[in-house]
């Protein structure tokens, strides 16, 4: 099994006009901190969005397919708007029609350059959050590795364009009941910063074949365009 690196982003996370694909909106709301416990009993939505950074709101919703089934996609970004678009901040849940979590992403520039948890310390987070937001993945869960990774991120700063590396400590599964793939990577602020679970692999030719909603290079790629309200 190949490591599953991020591609590079560059120019093309402008965002991308009149597309036919764009995320329909909703109406927004300010973005309000949640409660860090959580529980095997609540609900999806609930359970990702305690890991929300405060002053997010949300600015894009859309039905969205996983493996040929129904989903939501649901998109924050920051109220004040600093890295807004493809490419930048935002925190953003897949949810699929059954009301599982199948993922959410925290990309969030506080998380940039902080120091890394240890691999057992990474571990236990991940296992831990694990047993709370989804306790049926734990009885054929399969640890393949535990290494740093990293997530891209677009900035601007002083009038100028970055592209910096995110970076977290991923903790790659797999579930040997169905043969599926997941992983939690875990920030520098010793939280979950990314999640996803039931991800196909194609072998041949060797690529991931779950779509990949919860990254901005792969919505740019596909043609996904992002209009963000004002």
């Amino acid at each position: 099994m190949p490591r599953i690196r991020p591609a590079t982003l560059l120019a093309a996370f402008a965002i991308v006009a009149g597309s036919a694909a764009t995320i329909a909106l909703a109406d927004t709301q300010k973005g309000k901190a949640m409660p860090t416990s959580i529980t095997a009993s609540q609900p999806a939505a609930t359970i990702a969005n305690a890991f929300m950074p405060d002053g997010y709101r949300e600015i894009a919703r859309r039905a969205v397919s996983v493996d040929r089934q129904k989903a939501e996609l649901v998109r924050y970004e920051r109220v004040d708007r600093r890295n807004a678009g493809l490419g930048g901040e935002h925190f953003s849940t897949v949810i699929s029609h059954d009301g599982r979590l199948k993922g959410f992403a925290r990309i969030d520039l506080d998380l940039v350059g902080g120091r890394l948890p240890s691999r057992e310390d990474t571990q236990a987070i991940a296992m831990d959050f694990l047993r709370k937001a989804a306790p049926d993945l734990l009885t054929g869960l399969k640890i393949s590795w535990i290494e740093p990774h990293d997530e891209p991120l677009r900035v601007t700063r002083n009038g100028r364009t970055e592209d910096l590396s995110l970076t977290g400590m991923k903790v790659k599964m797999r579930n040997s009941a169905d043969g599926l793939w997941m992983w939690v990577i875990v920030g520098a602020d010793r939280k979950v910063m990314v999640f996803e679970r039931d991800i196909d692999w194609i072998p041949f030719p060797g690529r991931r074949g779950t779509e990949k909603w919860l990254h901005d290079s792969w919505l740019v790629e596909n043609g996904h365009a992002l209009r963000a309200a004002e």
